[in-house]
C-alpha cells in the first residue's frame, strides 16, 4: 500500500498552491470500492468558506495527476497498481482531520471512533462536540457523549470522526454566497448555456 504521509507531501503543495487546505488524504482498498482499482480520495476546501467548487475540484486533480504523472516518470511510484483520483469537498457531515476542525466545529454532533477505550471500554463514541485543548502533539479531545456523559481522550486515540449531518449543522453551512443558485446549467455541443428557471 501506499506511503500516505509521502502522499501528503506531493500533493499539499499542489493544494496550497491554489489557495485551498487540504482537509485529507485517504486511499481506499479493492474491497471497500467494489472494483478492481483502489481509489486515492484527496478532500480540500477553501479557507475562507470550508467549500470547494466543481471548478476547483477539476483543477486541482489536474494539478495532482500532472504532479504524479511527473515523479512516475522521475522513477518514482507514489502509488504501484491501478488507483483512481478522487478530489472532493469535505460535505457538510465532513471528517474531523486537522486540530482545527475538533476547535472550529465545537458544539456540532460528531462520531468518533478510538484506538483506545474510555469510559467503561467504550471505542465509539457520539455526541456533541464540546472542544479540544492542549499542546502539539498532546491534544486532548472532549465530547459530551449521548451514553457516558462528558468524556475526554487524546486526539491521537481518534481512528476516525466525523459530523452529524443536523439542521443546525446544515444552517451553519450555507453557502456565503448562493447567487446563480436558481440558475441551470445545460450542456449543448460541448458549450454551456445557461437558463433561468
Amino acid at each position: 500500500m501506499a506511503d500516505i504521509a509521502r502522499l501528503v507531501e506531493v500533493i499539499e503543495p499542489e493544494v496550497k498552491a491554489l489557495g485551498l487546505d487540504l482537509v485529507r488524504v485517504r486511499i481506499f482498498g479493492k474491497s471497500e470500492v467494489g472494483d478492481d482499482e483502489i481509489a486515492l480520495q484527496i478532500m480540500a476546501e477553501r479557507p475562507e468558506t470550508g467549500q470547494l467548487v466543481l471548478e476547483d475540484c477539476v483543477t486541482l486533480s489536474h494539478r495532482i495527476s500532472d504532479r504524479m504523472d511527473a515523479l512516475e516518470e522521475a522513477g518514482e511510484d507514489l502509488i504501484e497498481e491501478a488507483y483512481r483520483l478522487e478530489v472532493s469537498s469535505p460535505g457538510i457531515d465532513r471528517p474531523l482531520t486537522r486540530v482545527k476542525d475538533y476547535a472550529n466545529w465545537a458544539g456540532h454532533e460528531a462520531k468518533i471512533n478510538l484506538s483506545e477505550p474510555v469510559e467503561g471500554n467504550r471505542k465509539g463514541l457520539h455526541g456533541d462536540l464540546v472542544g479540544i485543548e492542549g499542546d502539539a502533539g498532546a491534544e486532548v479531545v472532549t465530547l459530551e457523549d449521548r451514553k457516558s456523559g462528558r468524556v475526554s481522550f487524546p486526539l491521537a486515540h481518534v481512528n476516525s470522526a466525523r459530523l452529524v449531518l443536523t439542521d443546525r449543522l446544515i444552517a451553519a453551512t450555507r453557502p456565503l454566497d448562493a447567487s446563480g443558485a436558481d440558475e441551470e446549467v445545460v450542456i449543448d455541443d460541448d458549450t454551456f448555456e445557461e437558463q433561468e428557471d
